[in-house]
């Protein structure tokens, strides 16, 4: 494309782009399609020939944005709310312009110099200790599954060599309330499904520390290595956190690796009102938090702390030679840090958030975020028919429709039929979890764009809901 054909599709883009975020309000929340809707208005075949720009952004309007979940819309309340901020887009821009690959120093040495310090500019905000090293990966998952390979690898050296058939059986530990990712971080690294134990949460939602420690001490009996226990801070259901000091304390004992999910709630600790919940947390072997949730970074950006660098570079560092470094080039490769060798230049985006916003904005905006999701708790508070499931520490409320005399089962299908009906209108988008067997309604709160009145139309359209369904 000649520099001045881009140029001008460019600012057409850009026009679009700004419109769009001030005009999100206006679009339906959630996407009105049906599955297989866009592909069959799609060719079967990739084009022959170029086609135009015209042409590809007209076909963008009328057949890929009706088919968009609008996650930038001050009324998308499902899962954990994000926002793709202005300063963070244009950050995303500039890095799908340069296009460079980070995998080693001198590949791109700013990207890599980069991450390295605006990581420890994360890593002051949120309170964490000298001693802690950074890392971007692309999400949650991936960070989590780095740290558990770390601690894998300190459990079990000579894995990494022979690989696991015959080695003794290793488990990892997180409550019953832990992401899905743990899991599935366990059995990518080939311990299975039997080398994750689900340790019981007590009412709060929160890992038992007794449990967690009489069943370490079952399964060294039973010729089990204890390897990793995961704290959550910010649990996905009910944003709970589990009593991160006491496990570090029984981690300690056991000389199990310590992994501390903030995935959601890790913004909070930037806020000196809201630190309580990560007391302990100091202690951890690594830390992971996404930038991409509730710091108004585009996706993907997730930050992996550890204090043991070494532990990780260790188990992931492979090095052929056309990937060798010049003699005397002393400098961090960041591909020795996880799976990928190809890493896209995620700091830049980040680095732009944390300049425009500074330290006070963002805080600011989390205590608001907090405060609406606290002004909402207490509507539902207020009405009699309405209950709800935890207390509000971060900004996600969890509640249900419950009115006195209907069984359990049909009070589950009477709130996701609300929850349904309400996603339908296009107004707000709520999601839902199960907890003890009963189903529950979600309502996160982290869109910069989302005000009060985004969430009495919600709470509106709720009630609306419940007094149209009958069970």
């Amino acid at each position: 494309m000649p520099p001045g054909e881009f140029q001008r599709w460019a600012e057409e883009l850009a026009r679009w782009i700004a419109t769009y975020l001030d005009e999100v309000d206006d679009y339906p929340v959630m996407a009105r399609t049906r599955p297989g809707d866009l592909r069959a208005q799609l060719p079967e075949r990739a084009p022959e020939r170029g086609e135009s720009m015209d042409r590809i952004l007209s076909d963008f309007q009328e057949l890929i944005l009706p088919g968009i979940t609008h996650w930038n819309h001050p009324s998308f309340f499902a899962y954990f709310a994000v926002t793709g901020s202005g300063p963070g887009i244009l950050g995303e821009m500039l890095a799908a312009a340069l296009n460079v690959n980070a995998m080693l120093w001198r590949t791109s040495p700013a990207a890599t110099e980069l991450e390295e310090h605006v990581t420890d500019w994360l890593r002051r905000l949120l309170g964490l200790p000298e001693g802690f090293h950074g890392v971007i990966q692309d999400t949650a998952s991936t960070s989590s599954l780095v740290a558990l390979a770390a601690a894998r690898h300190r459990a079990f050296p000579r894995v990494r060599e022979d690989g696991l058939f015959g080695t003794q059986p290793g488990r990892v530990y997180a409550s019953t309330e832990a992401h899905s990712s743990i899991e599935k971080a366990v059995v990518t690294l080939g311990m299975g499904r039997q080398g994750f134990r689900k340790i019981p949460a007590d009412a709060g939602f929160r890992m038992d520390p007794e449990a967690l420690r009489a069943a370490i001490r079952q399964d060294r009996d039973r010729g089990v290595r204890p390897v990793a226990v995961v704290a959550t801070v910010g649990t996905t259901s009910t944003t709970s956190s589990d009593p991160v000091e006491a496990i570090a304390e029984i981690a300690a004992e056991h000389q199990l690796w310590l992994h501390v999910d903030a995935a959601y709630a890790g913004a909070a600790a930037m806020v000196p009102e809201f630190r309580a919940p990560f007391t302990g947390w100091e202690r951890a072997d690594s830390v992971v938090f996404n930038p991409h949730k509730w710091l108004f970074t585009p996706v993907d950006c997730s930050v992996l702390h550890t204090r043991y660098p070494e532990v990780i570079r260790d188990a992931f560092s492979l090095v052929p030679e056309y990937l060798t470094s010049s003699p005397g080039e002393e400098a961090t490769n960041l591909m020795d840090y996880g799976v990928a060798l190809g890493r896209r230049f995620r700091a830049l985006k980040l680095w732009f958030v944390l300049r425009w916003f500074g330290a006070e904005g963002i805080r600011d905006r989390i205590r608001e975020h907090v405060r609406l999701a606290r002004y909402f708790a207490q509507e539902v508070d207020g009405a009699s028919e309405w209950e709800r499931a935890a207390p509000v520490p971060f900004s996600t409320v969890v509640f249900r429709f419950a009115p006195p005399g209907v069984a359990a089962d049909a009070c589950d299908r009477w709130n996701r039929a609300i929850m349904e009906k309400v996603n339908r209108t296009g107004e707000a988008f709520l999601s839902h979890t199960a907890l003890d067997g009963r189903t529950w309604l979600r309502l996160s709160v982290g869109n910069l764009r989302t005000r009060a009145s985004h969430l009495d139309r919600a709470w509106t359209l709720l009630q609306e809901a419940a007094e149209g369904e009958q069970f």
